[in-house]
């Protein structure tokens, strides 16, 4: 293909990927809508004059409050009762949904009880919202990967530009539009999506209390994950606990909120055409945690202008975590087979309930008069401090501070010494020559053949990061391949090996354990298998049952075998054996000629 082709593919490709469809436009709606309604501290298309500080206050705390507790409560009771789970319940999220608004329009004209209507809307809205949100995420994880990621972001891009289209509509009809016209819509958008859904994948048909270790395993691994959106969150609350007083501040956080949206959502679908698009919330939080802290420390030295352009910022910020966490959350999903709603409700559930320490810590901290501080000095030191507070629990707290010893610990052995004098006269053999001894079979015990994992890496349970691969496959398929030692080299000491796993860890070079291991990365990469899906298909290849998969990888035996069948449809294949050759044979160069 020439230069010209290339590009003209890759354009169409990019054309392709930005056309919409009905979950997409759905979910963008929805956004939008929600933008409207419980992001920032502002509503855009209520009026000015009802926005008072009293009213947003008591409409953002029972909104807040409901909306994670409803998470924490879907978490809990689907591990309970997983039936309701395979069906889709749209009017229960509608209902509360519709009435919210009504009771924020009402609270308009009604000024003798706006007070009550205004608690009522915030607690509706929260409910309403919450369902709605996880009705999406179901949708989204039940499509395979590709698709689930591709609509998700899609969708999160095009809601910023709904959002933005809702200010050319006047002012005193969007707010009747809402309700009346715009959720019916996205929810029929999510009737008609999930009529499509298979109800037979592993994570609507898993009972949670069937195989608890799982979901013991899902918790250990991904509470730090939501732990870093949630201080995120935790920012977000404080600030608007200020937007509250101030709408400007509010009005800016939405529309720069949407912005952050919109430039993530285009940006990722761009780079997914080119390459595989790999995130690690917990790093990305560990880069941004220095200019959290500094953000806020340097409040109370600067202008108004600084707070407002702080705000915006951060709810851009917030806005693109929400939509990593749900791509997480789905991945978990497909990945271990557990009910999406589960782990959806329990990252959620620590998301929004920091985010409500936010908002009540910010508010009382602006109340509260301390000598020679001003109220945003006050502001910033609390946030300061809990988010130092939540870095350290993140980092391991007390527990990892009193943990086993380390390298670099200082060491005073209890006892009585020993005298120089019998540390200089003891005999020893080891300057005499000794046969070399064969490697140990313990090294490999527990695997039938060769392990496919190295049992002394610390990082073999680390949860993933999350992984979109690549969305076309164009041109010629090229891996660099590592150099691999004669099989008459001399067995490498434990420094060099610790030398050589450190190098792999710091570069890009891919460090395969053996030639399996190098053939099942080739594979993946053309047939665009996920890292679990690759996982479990070296399992196969190296004549683990399904069984042993399943307690290996700490997930169920129908979530092996979902896996298994995905692998064999991606590789057009209907035998183990017909596996095992082809990745004995693979090579990628064949395929060029």
């Amino acid at each position: 293909m020439t230069r010209i082709s290339v590009a003209r593919t890759r354009i169409s490709n990019i054309a392709h990927t930005f056309k919409p469809n009905t979950a997409s436009l759905g979910y963008a709606l929805f956004l939008a809508i929600n933008a409207a309604g419980v992001w920032g501290g502002v509503f855009p298309f209520l009026p000015m004059n009802f926005q008072t500080p009293e009213v947003m206050f008591w409409f953002f705390l029972m909104q807040s409050l409901v909306f994670s507790l409803c998470y924490f409560a879907s978490a809990i009771g689907v591990y309970y009762l997983p039936g309701p789970t395979r069906r889709f319940m749209v009017m229960l999220a509608s209902a509360p949904y519709l009435l919210g608004w009504c009771c924020l329009i009402g609270a308009i004209y009604l000024h003798g009880i706006a007070q009550a209507l205004v608690v009522a809307g915030g607690s509706l809205l929260g409910l309403g919202s919450a369902g709605f949100y996880m009705l999406w995420q179901r949708l989204f994880a039940s499509f395979d990967a590709d698709h689930g990621n591709h609509d998700l972001i899609l969708g999160t891009a095009y809601g910023a530009l709904l959002y933005f289209a809702l200010y050319a509509i006047p002012q005193a009809v969007t707010a009747f539009l809402i309700p009346l016209v715009f959720m019916p819509l996205f929810a029929l958008a999510i009737v008609l999506k999930s009529r499509h859904i298979d109800l037979k994948q592993p994570m609507f048909e898993d009972v949670p209390r069937e195989h608890p270790n799982v979901y013991r395993r899902v918790l250990r691994d991904y509470w730090r994950s939501a732990l870093c959106v949630g201080a995120i969150a935790f920012c977000t609350g404080v600030i608007r606990s200020l937007a509250i007083g101030e709408p400007r501040v509010g009005s800016l956080v939405n529309l720069l909120s949407m912005t952050g949206c919109l430039v993530a959502g285009i940006g990722v679908l761009v780079l997914w055409q080119f390459k595989n698009v790999r995130m690690n919330v917990a790093n990305a939080y560990r880069i941004a945690f220095p200019l959290l802290i500094t953000s806020f420390l340097v409040l109370p030295f600067c202008s108004g202008g600084y707070a407002r352009w702080q705000a915006a910022i951060l709810y851009a910020v917030y806005s693109v975590a929400i939509a990593l966490m749900m791509i997480q959350c789905a991945q978990a999903s497909r990945d271990r087979g557990i009910n999406p709603v589960f782990i959806y409700g329990f990252f959620a559930g620590i998301v929004y309930a920091l985010h409500d320490v936010g908002f009540l810590a910010g508010t009382f901290a602006e109340q509260i008069r301390v000598i020679g501080m001003q109220p945003d000095a006050v502001v910033a030191l609390v946030a300061v401090y809990l988010l130092g507070l939540m870095f350290f629990i993140g980092q391991g707290g007390f527990k990892r501070a009193l943990a086993a010893s380390q390298a670099e610990d200082i060491e005073l052995v209890a006892g009585m010494p020993l005298q120089i004098a019998d540390i200089n006269e003891r005999q020893t053999d080891l300057d005499e020559a000794e046969p070399e001894s064969e490697a140990s079979p313990a090294a490999n015990a527990g695997c039938a053949g060769p392990c496919p994992f190295n049992m002394h890496d610390t990082g073999m349970f680390e949860m993933r990061p999350i992984v979109i691969a690549r969305a076309e496959n164009e041109g010629a398929l090229t891996v660099e391949e590592p150099a691999m030692a004669p099989d008459n080299a001399p067995f490498p000491t434990d420094a060099a090996k610790l030398e050589k796993r450190d190098h792999a860890r710091s570069s890009d070079v891919p460090n395969y354990q053996d030639r399996l291991s190098k053939q099942a990365a080739l594979v993946r990469q053309h047939y665009r298998l996920s890292a679990r899906e690759t996982e479990v298909m070296e399992l196969i290849a190296r004549g683990n049952t399904v069984a042993r998969i399943a307690e290996q990888l700490v997930v169920s035996e129908n979530t092996i075998r979902t896996h298994s069948k995905r692998i064999y449809a991606k590789l057009d294949i209907h035998k183990k054996q017909e596996l095992v050759d082809l990745l004995e044979t693979f090579n990628p160069k064949d395929l060029e000629d």
